[in-house]
C-alpha cells in the first residue's frame, strides 16, 4: 500500500525497505541470568526508515547506547529512503548478507512472515507487549507466534472546519455518531447555496474509511475457515456497516465516486468543505501554503482553511492505523541480540521519545500519556485506542492491488450494484485471490 508520511503532526501511514548488510559469527554469547545475551566484538546491522534520522534519531541513539551498556555489542544504524524499499528488501533477503532488524510497514509485513523472512520473537519480552495497538499488532502474529514488535503508529481522525462549526452553532466536536450526522446536517443547511459543498468530504474508493463503518457495526472484511479464507461482507453486520457508509456518502459529499483519498486534503484545502476524514497529519497539509491550483505560476499563498481547522476521534467509529512494525530476519546471524535492540527501541524510555516527536506509541496503555504530555497529537491518540488491521493473509497485498473493494464502493454509489450484489461479489473476488494457489 502507497501512504505518505508527516512526522510533525501524527505520524500515519509508513513503509520501509532494507538494503544488503550482514554480520559475521552467530549468537552463541552466554546469556545472563537477566536474560541478556554477551555481545562483547559484535555489531548488529539496523535499518530504519530515514524518519527516525530526520525526527527522532536522539531515540534511535539513546536505545543503542543502553543495549550497548548492557550487552557489549555495537550498532550500525542506516537509514532507508522510500523509494525503492520494497526492491531492496527482497534483494537482500533473497541473498545471505542480511541486516539483522528490519522495519516495515504494518500492512507489508505479512507477506514476508508467510515467506520466511522473519524470526520468531517471544512476545512476553518486549514492554507493553500485553497492550500493542492491534492495528500493528495484526501484521505480527501468524497461528499463535509473533514475528515483530509495533514500533509507532499514526491514526486516522475527523478534520473539520471550525468556522464553520461555529457559524452552524456546533459547539463541540461530536461525542457520538448521531452528534457527527447532526454537525453535517447543520453544515450541509447552512451551505446550501454553495453547490459544490460537502459536508462531509469523502471520496468514493477510499476504502480504509468504508471497512472503519464496516467494522463499527462489528463486520469483517474476510475470516480463515479452516484452510481457507471466506469473504464476510456479506454478513448482516458488514452490510450494515456498508450500508451506513453508503448513506452518509451520498448525502453529504460531494467527492468524486471515481477517486480515492491521496488528494483529499488539496481538495479540502479550497474551501468546500467542512469535515473530512483523514490521518492527523492531513490537517497540516490542508493548511499548508501553496500555489494556486489553477495558475501554477502564482505566488504561494495561504489556503482558505489555513488557521480554521481542528481535529477529533470520530466517534464510534475504529481506526485503520497506519505504522511501522520491526522484525528480525530469519537469516540474522544474531538473533538475540538483535531482540534485544528492538526491546531497548520500543520499551516506555524510547516511545516517550517517540510521543515528544509526535508520532503514537505502539501500545493502548500509553496512548493516555501520550495525549496528556504531547496535545497536539491527543486527537489521534484517542482515535487509535480502537484500532483495526486488514485480514493477515498472505496474499492480501493482492487484494488492494487488484482494487476489489474500490470496485465494490465505486459499483455501489453509482447504482451499477446494490449493497448486498456489491459485498456479495466483493466477497468471490477476495476469497478467489487469498486462496489462489
Amino acid at each position: 500500500m502507497k501512504r505518505k508520511i508527516a512526522v510533525a503532526a501524527a505520524l500515519a501511514a509508513s513503509l520501509f525497505g532494507a538494503a544488503a548488510c550482514g554480520n559475521s559469527g552467530s549468537d552463541e554469547g552466554a546469556t545472563s541470568a537477566n536474560g541478556t545475551v554477551d555481545g562483547k566484538g559484535k555489531t548488529i546491522k539496523v535499518w530504519l526508515m530515514v524518519d527516525a534520522e530526520t525526527s527522532w534519531k536522539g531515540v534511535v541513539e539513546d536505545a543503542s547506547k543502553r543495549f550497548t551498556e548492557a550487552t557489549g555489542a555495537q550498532v550500525n544504524v542506516e537509514y532507508q529512503q522510500w523509494a525503492n524499499h520494497l526492491t531492496k528488501l527482497d534483494a537482500t533477503l533473497a541473498g545471505s548478507d542480511v541486516p539483522d532488524v528490519v522495519e516495515l510497514g504494518n500492512t507489508e509485513f505479512s507477506k514476508y512472515v508467510f515467506s520466511g523472512g522473519f524470526a520468531e520473537l517471544n512476545k512476553g519480552d518486549f514492554e507493553n507487549s500485553g497492550t500493542w495497538l492491534s492495528g500493528l499488532s495484526g501484521a505480527c502474529e501468524s497461528e499463535g507466534k509473533t514475528y515483530c514488535v509495533p514500533y509507532y503508529a499514526g491514526a486516522r481522525v475527523m478534520i473539520y472546519r471550525t468556522d464553520l462549526f461555529e457559524k452552524a452553532g456546533v459547539t463541540e466536536a461530536p461525542k457520538t455518531y448521531a452528534d457527527f450526522l447532526s454537525a453535517a446536517d447543520k453544515l450541509q443547511t447552512g451551505n446550501a447555496a454553495d453547490k459544490k459543498f460537502s459536508a462531509i468530504y469523502m471520496p468514493g474508493q477510499y476504502w480504509y474509511a468504508a471497512m472503519s463503518w464496516v467494522k463499527s457495526t462489528g463486520g469483517e472484511i474476510a475470516k480463515k475457515d479452516g484452510d481457507k479464507w471466506v469473504g464476510q461482507l456479506s454478513s448482516p453486520q458488514s452490510q450494515e456497516g456498508l450500508q451506513r457508509w453508503v448513506d452518509m456518502v451520498k448525502k453529504y459529499s460531494k467527492a468524486d465516486v471515481t477517486k480515492n483519498e491521496n488528494e483529499q486534503a488539496g481538495i479540502f484545502s479550497q474551501g468546500s468543505g467542512g469535515i473530512f476524514y483523514g490521518n492527523a497529519w492531513e490537517q497540516g497539509v490542508a493548511e499548508e501554503v501553496r500555489k494556486d491550483p489553477n495558475d501554477p505560476n502564482s505566488e504561494l499563498v495561504p489556503t482558505k482553511v489555513k488557521g480554521k481547522l481542528a481535529a477529533a476521534p470520530l466517534p464510534e467509529v475504529p481506526s485503520f492505523l497506519g505504522g511501522s512494525n520491526l522484525g528480525v530476519t530469519a537469516k540474522s546471524a544474531n538473533k538475540e541480540l538483535a531482540a534485544q535492540w528492538v526491546k531497548y527501541f520500543t520499551d516506555s524510555k524510547s516511545m516517550e521519545g517517540l510521543i515528544k516527536a509526535s508520532a503514537l506509541p505502539n501500545a493502548t496503555a500509553l496512548l493516555d500519556k501520550a495525549a496528556t504530555d504531547n496535545p497536539t497529537i491527543a486527537p489521534a491518540a484517542l482515535s487509535a485506542k480502537n484500532s483495526w488491521f486488514p485480514p493477515n493473509a498472505e496474499k492480501w497485498a493482492d487484494v488492494e492491488k487488484g482494487n476489489i473493494l474500490q470496485t465494490m464502493l465505486t459499483d455501489i454509489l453509482t447504482g451499477k450494484k446494490t449493497v448486498a450484489d456489491g459485498a456479495k461479489w466483493a466477497d468471490e473476488q477476495i476469497a478467489a485471490t487469498l486462496n489462489e494457489a
